[in-house]
């Protein structure tokens, strides 16, 4: 959605959620001007007519993902002003490394009183060609360069690149406008800039980690799935630990794999950036830990503070202690259901399907970090047979 702000023309986009994330970052583009309808699954999204300064802080302060913005508006407009983002409280994420990008790419970039100002130095107010080392695979900064690079002078290339899919998948979608974009995927990231982008008609991937999600749900539950329309090679890791947990993943090809279960067994995980185990997996695979077989390592080097949900499955029963970024499990026969707080969006999908195979009844608050990543989980584990529902504080 950010990277529509770059093409003058009609932009269509596929396979889109209804999140309140999505929903946030569409309040975000009509508030700068954009045109933008959704009809289902499908956003439409007409960027022509833009004021590149108008974000409001009361809409960015509660998306850390609306700072995508800024290196699509520098890039088309030379000029951006926007609130510094919030998002979920699982650590420090600084934009250090999307400043120092745009920096390197000719803008002139000043924060001063939680407010963005960046313009692009020149008469023709292009960003221009560079190389650009980042220090860490950050997916945000790699995002930020990739787009403000679409429309530089000049080759720009990212050494130490994020390889998420989703990177792939945002490269391809800037290709299908008219981008120049080489390696993505790889640690190497090459954009020849062009002058102009065009209209597009693109599909969104499948998301992986609510794939996963559901993956790890169909293992805790001792239940056959089947998902359709995912993506096996995004799940590589995924798969892997959930073989070594005990359970049989077939590929059924036509983007559908079967979760077959099987005697859960303790394992050790260590997240990392793609492909390494993602970190937006840990706490749902915490949750299956706590009921495996022996006992399990789970560590967390990517953000400093996801450990939060320790203390909720510890209400539930789960044998976890911390030391550091480190968990270390015990696994238990069973877990018993509690009264539980989601602190943030992973967290909370990992206190559903813990409930789901605690014994008694487990009731999850905080939901509004559930519906920022799942699109009505509560009635696609309905459909799996869950005896789930959501309530209202006052019912």
């Amino acid at each position: 959605m950010a990277g529509s702000l770059l093409c003058p023309e009609d932009c269509r986009l596929r396979n889109v959620p209804d999140l309140v994330d999505i929903n946030r970052m569409s309040q975000i583009l009509v508030s700068l001007g954009v045109k933008l309808t959704k009809n289902g699954d499908v956003v439409d999204i007409d960027a022509r007519n833009i004021n590149p300064t108008a974000a409001p802080y009361d809409l960015v302060s509660r998306l850390r993902a609306s700072f995508f913005t800024v290196g699509a508006l520098l890039a088309r407009f030379g000029t951006v002003r926007i609130p510094l983002p919030g998002g979920c409280a699982i650590g420090a994420r600084p934009v250090k490394l999307h400043v120092r990008g745009l920096q390197a790419l000719g803008a002139n970039v000043i924060i001063e009183s939680g407010i963005v100002h960046a313009n692009v130095i020149g008469s023709d107010r292009r960003l221009k060609g560079a190389k650009i080392y980042l220090d860490y695979p950050s997916v945000g900064a790699t995002e930020t360069i990739l787009m403000a690079a679409t429309l530089a002078d000049g080759e720009t290339i990212i050494e130490n690149a994020a390889q998420e899919p989703e990177i792939v998948d945002l490269a391809n979608f800037c290709i299908a406008m008219g981008a120049k974009i080489y390696g993505a995927g790889t640690n190497k990231i090459t954009i020849v800039g062009v002058e102009k982008l065009h209209s597009v008609d693109y599909s969104v991937i499948p998301d992986r980690i609510e794939a996963g999600t559901f993956m790890v749900a169909g293992a805790i539950t001792n239940s056959e799935i089947t998902l359709s329309s995912v993506i096996a090679e995004h799940l590589v890791p995924v798969i892997a630990k959930l073989e070594e947990v005990g359970c049989k993943i077939v590929n059924e090809g036509e983007n559908r794999l079967r979760v077959i279960p099987g005697k859960l067994k303790a394992t050790d995980i260590e997240t990392l950036p793609y492909p390494g185990f993602p970190t937006d997996m840990q706490a749902q695979f915490m949750a299956l830990l706590s009921v495996s077989e022996g006992n399990s390592i789970v560590s967390e080097t990517v953000f400093e503070n996801r450990l939060q949900h320790v203390a909720e499955l510890q209400r539930m029963g789960a044998s976890i202690r911390i030391k550091g970024n480190h968990a270390l499990i015990q696994g238990m026969p069973f877990l018993s259901g509690a009264p539980v707080i989601a602190t943030d969006l992973r967290a909370s999908a990992a206190l559903v399907i813990a409930g789901l195979a605690a014994q008694g009844k487990t009731v999850v608050s905080g939901l509004h970090h559930l519906d920022r990543g799942y699109e009505n989980i509560e009635s696609k584990l309905r459909k799996l047979g869950a005896k789930i529902e959501r309530k209202t504080e006052n019912s």
